[in-house]
């Protein structure tokens, strides 16, 4: 069965870190595009970072650039998001996704967009003081 389960997230303070981890299992991380997603309530979902490793496209949106880093061990089959210097504004639910190459895509522009078929359950991330 291929699922996707996150965790790490928590509450912090602002300025704060946090590293949101995405485990896979039934499939291989590095033969899908993997996203992170975030949604807060009443806003739409938002694609904040994305790695397509088969030609090392990463993305960042603008308003997590310099803060947020993804990464992945595919040792562990496990693609990480850490989180630096969170602010009030990055509390929201986060989601990773996983798309099959030919159908997921991962723009350094535009960000992920396209057929994401795995999503795991989400972990919740609260930046307040």
């Amino acid at each position: 069965q291929l699922q996707l389960v996150e965790s790490g997230g928590g509450l912090v303070q602002p300025g704060g870190s946090l590293r949101l981890s995405c485990a896979a299992s039934g499939f291989t991380l590095d033969a899908y595009v993997i996203a992170w997603f975030r949604q807060a309530p009443g806003k739409e979902r938002e694609g904040v970072s994305c790695l397509k490793s088969s030609d090392n496209s990463i993305y960042y949106a603008d308003s997590v650039k310099g803060r947020f880093t993804i990464s992945r061990d595919n040792a562990k089959n496990t693609v990480y998001l850490q989180m630096n210097s969170l602010k009030p504004e990055d509390t929201a639910h986060y989601y990773c996704a996983g798309g099959k190459i030919v159908q997921a895509m991962c723009s350094t522009g535009r960000g992920p967009y396209g057929v994401f078929g795995y999503w795991g359950q989400g972990t919740q991330v609260t930046v307040s003081s």
